[in-house]
């Protein structure tokens, strides 16, 4: 196409004014927004005038209909109105994944925030007194109970908890830690780096493999403000390895009157070895065996929200909240109240393997995930798929993610799509456009769905958009 034909074709472009007086869009601005409305006209014939004069249009060298054009607009409406934040279903078997959120909340949590955020709170508010309170006094108790440390501060995340403890305690001054612990986890998050960071001087210990509790005594100077150890959540030192425990960290601190910390990442609050997983430290050892101070994650194994949680000893903690980076690093209504009412179902283990939906889903027996999976895939064969793609279920296997657990594959089942007309990418593609999107995985050419990380009203859902998919593709839709 010529520039004279597109200039041509230009000119028959529907004006924003004349589009706003059909009935289409006039149906439009009943429901959304005017200026959303007008928005996305604007930027529909933007986006046509810049195909047609890169001899792109789409339109086969001939005028858009304004037909096409409206039924643009509206799309483009549809797509502006979008939340960016919205909910996801995750059929990926990556349980504290991330990209999608980490953990889902408990309803307990989710019920405690629209309590106390849809009004007033007394977030900073002493009851008793009538004064000016503390954020920090919320999760503190409840956290003390169920671990046994004297104090407790809850911050935004896990790396601001390390950053707080070290720019507090050891600014200035070297940190003693082992080789082998000096990690990097998602986002570029390097110990060392966090350690620069913080002030705090990093001094390497023992070797990547093997550290022992002398390696330790004989980095001890007088330039020393704490000794650190690191769990290593997300990878694993196989063969000839050893590290100190933290009993045996504990004691050469006492010896030298050196704080002890541990970074236990995770942290998780039951001991989930007796359901056939790797054993893992809890924060409740870590605090028995006598580590002054404990930080971990509140939206890992944990199933809180995003917090980072530092708990031990009550002269060490009130030194971190006197610190004027905490007022930067500080949580929010919404986390505390999430927080806490996650913490209290860790009153009764059983109640909260069944409530917190990161431990359901981790402990969730096999013979419940087939019988999940055969039901998903006996929705999704009632849509007469044959011609378009197989339905099959298939054992498989699931991670707990978010670093966690690494060395550790959950054995699940998952039901396989694809081989036929609609190959597995193009079904993921789809899947991933319909709203809410449903994220899979693809292996072998087929799309798997896991169905250990789906809540049981999301089957309906995922059948419901298979449908739809299955339509627009006959031609029916």
């Amino acid at each position: 196409m010529t520039r004279t034909e597109a200039r041509e074709l230009l000119r028959h472009l529907p004006s924003v004014d004349a589009l706003l007086q059909t009935e289409a869009i006039g149906d439009a601005l009943a429901r959304y927004p005017r200026r959303l409305v007008i928005e996305s006209i604007r930027q529909t014939l933007d986006g046509i005038r810049k195909h047609l004069i890169e001899d792109d249009a789409g339109f086969s060298g001939t005028e858009p209909e304004t037909s096409d054009v409206i039924a643009a607009i509206l799309k483009r409406i549809e797509i502006l109105d979008r939340f960016t934040l919205r909910h996801a279903i995750n059929a990926t078997g990556v349980i504290v994944h991330t990209n999608l959120g980490r953990s889902p909340l408990p309803p307990e949590a989710v019920e405690r925030i629209r309590s106390v955020c849809a009004g007033y709170s007394n977030l900073e508010y002493n009851m008793k007194e009538g004064t000016r309170g503390s954020r920090y006094i919320h999760a503190e108790s409840i956290l003390c109970e169920l671990t046994g440390a004297e104090s407790a501060l809850v911050v935004n995340n896990n790396a601001g908890a390390v950053f707080l403890v070290l720019n507090t305690l050891a600014k200035g001054r070297e940190v003693v830690i082992s080789r082998g612990q000096l990690v990097e986890i998602g986002g570029s998050f390097r110990i060392p780096d966090v350690m620069s960071g913080s002030g705090a001087i990093l001094r390497e210990t023992g070797c990547t493999n093997r550290t022992h509790p002398e390696d330790y005594e004989a980095a001890v100077n007088e330039r020393t403000a704490l000794l650190m150890k690191v769990h290593t959540s997300n990878y694993r030192i196989l063969g000839f390895s050893s590290e100190v425990s933290m009993e045996d960290m504990v004691a050469v601190g006492r010896n030298h009157g050196i704080p002890v910390i541990e970074d236990l990442g995770s942290g998780s609050f039951i001991d989930l070895s007796k359901f056939g997983l790797p054993r893992e430290p809890t924060v409740q050892e870590a605090v028995r065996t006598g580590a002054d101070l404990v930080t971990f994650s509140g939206d890992k194994l944990l199933g809180g929200p995003q917090a980072g949680i530092i708990l031990g000893k009550k002269a060490l903690v009130e030194q971190c909240k006197k610190n004027p980076l905490t007022r930067a690093l500080r949580v929010d209504k919404m986390t505390l109240a999430a927080l806490e009412a996650t913490l209290r179902l860790y009153r009764d283990e059983r109640t909260a393997l069944e409530r917190i939906p990161t431990l359901r889903m981790i402990v969730t027996p096999r013979e419940v995930l087939k019988e999940r999976a055969e039901t998903l895939a006996s929705l999704i064969r009632r849509i007469d798929t044959e011609d378009i793609f197989e339905t099959g279920v298939k054992t498989g296997s699931s991670q707990v993610g978010g670093g966690s657990l690494p060395a550790r594959d959950l054995p699940t089942y998952v039901v396989a799509l694809g081989g036929t007309e609609m190959g597995a990418q193009s079904l993921e593609n789809r899947l991933r456009e319909n709203d809410p999107p449903i994220i899979g995985r693809i292996e072998a050419d087929r799309l798997l769905l896991d169905v250990r990380t789906l809540f049981p009203e999301h089957l309906e859902v995922i059948q419901t958009a298979l449908r739809r998919i299955i339509e627009v593709f006959r031609g029916i839709a």
